[in-house]
């Protein structure tokens, strides 16, 4: 079956375009739990050394595809909500040596396998790569008819071999489901 964009969508140009932080923002979102989650912090990290390559088909959304790389060591704290106490210098630095050593060097990968649905609605399956384990995601698109293209998802962490961070002894720890949120904007005809 053929999807096409409503008349009344202004459509993406067809073609490859490359992706990048000018086009829009990759997030991450962080929760707390444990019996001293009020001391911590629920976390939004934004990725600022990331690229991809979107093909668009607008006749044929299925034929349309998504490359997406990111340096997980580029992933910065722009909000943290909770707490006993806001977060110093010396929490970030930590948050940030954490970050490494739980994701490690190799970049975050996603590369899509199936685009369906009709504008405004759409589903990006992919495969998702981190710490060098790979596994099936589903995105959920909404498509704007300015171009912009928005869209989240969630990803449990022991799926692709990492242990959540903890702390005191596990009384304070991170969420294993973490948010990932997108948000771009594309050349439009």
């Amino acid at each position: 079956m053929r999807h096409t964009f409503p008349s009344h969508y202004m459509t993406f140009a067809n073609g490859t375009h490359s992706i990048e932080p000018g086009n829009g923002t990759l997030t991450v979102k962080v929760y707390k739990e444990g019996m001293a989650a009020k001391m911590g912090h629920d976390l939004t990290f934004e990725a600022s050394d990331w690229s991809g390559k979107i093909t668009v088909d607008t006749d044929n959304p299925a034929a349309s595809s998504v490359q997406v790389t990111i340096d997980p060591s580029s992933l910065e704290i722009v909000n943290a909500e909770g707490g006993a106490k806001p977060l110093s210098d010396k929490d970030r630095a930590d948050i940030a040596k954490n970050i490494t050593k739980t994701l490690g060097n190799s970049d975050i990968t996603f590369e899509s396998t199936d685009v369906s649905g009709t504008a405004p609605r759409i589903s990006l399956k992919g495969n998702l790569t981190i710490s060098g384990t790979a596994k099936p995601v589903t995105l959920d698109l909404t498509i704007g008819d300015d171009g912009h293209a928005s869209g989240k998802t969630t990803i449990i962490q022991s799926q692709f071999g990492i242990k959540p961070f903890s702390a005191m002894m596990g009384a304070l720890k991170v969420k294993d489901s973490v948010g990932v949120e997108f948000d771009v904007t594309l050349p439009t005809e």
